[in-house]
């Protein structure tokens, strides 16, 4: 389970923590973060900034987006489409979402310095490096094996070592490291795992989308007061591949 949406059905289809500014400054010295600079600055001005539905106003999150070196994320034979706004074949016939969804669910989440946050669907690991770069308790989950080994070793080697990478079935959460502040899911069940839900703390926020394989689905905010209970606000129709795994029983 990991960054797998294709494109928007109705729009584009017909947590001691470092803040986002002064980043570890093992991630920056890394090459890989001075290369293709202008073209992320670019990608983040024309499609996510000035995005004709739902721009993403947080300036930390646009920040984030630029340093992030989408190239080193996604397969050698793509690098050179990197920073179009398009999701892109990671292999295992997954994709790594294109990058207005990745900084819009990664504003939806509102993200503050101190909070410890979990991600369902590590796959290429671009996602999880955006939330690296806000905080530094990142604790994300892939069920394919190659796919979240190949995103230990990438995250490793860019010195995030802020993220954690765990494979395992992601409707069961990660209930060692739990509670979690915030959770990102991305990939979509039919519903809102119990897990996943008991796994926030009160006062958290979870980002998801839901439905069925055949149904239309919509990115969901699930915010939990400090009683427990849930409000749900449906935001825009999407189109992600099901989570898979086993349910919990």
């Amino acid at each position: 389970m990991q960054p797998r949406h294709l494109l928007f059905l109705g729009l584009i289809l017909g947590s001691a923590i470092l803040p986002a500014q002064d980043p570890d400054p093992d991630i920056q010295s890394h090459p890989a973060f001075e290369e293709r600079k202008e073209e992320r600055a670019r990608m983040v001005r024309d499609h996510i900034k000035n995005y004709p539905y739902n721009p993403v106003k947080d300036e930390k999150v646009l920040a984030a987006m630029r340093r992030v070196p989408r190239h080193r994320f996604v397969p050698e034979e793509f690098q050179d489409l990197a920073y179009r706004n398009s999701p892109l074949a990671i292999g295992h016939k997954q994709t790594i979402s294109q990058p207005v969804i990745v900084a819009h669910m990664t504003e939806l989440l509102d993200i503050q310095p101190m909070d410890k946050i979990l991600e369902i669907g590590t796959g290429s690991a671009y996602q999880a490096a955006v939330l690296g770069e806000l905080c530094q308790h990142v604790y994300t989950m892939e069920i394919v094996a190659p796919l979240g080994n190949r995103a230990k070793k990438l995250l490793k080697e860019l010195g995030y070592k802020q993220v954690r990478v765990k494979i395992g079935n992601g409707y069961l959460g990660w209930p060692e490291e739990a509670p979690f502040n915030k959770i990102i899911v991305t990939c979509a069940p039919d519903q809102i795992p119990q897990a996943l839900i008991d796994q926030l703390i009160p006062g958290g926020k979870m980002v998801i989308p839901v439905g069925g394989r055949f149904e239309t689905q919509y990115m969901v905010e699930v915010r939990k007061d400090s009683r427990g209970k849930l409000t749900k606000k449906e935001h825009y129709p999407v189109r992600f591949v099901p989570m898979t795994g086993k349910k919990q029983e």
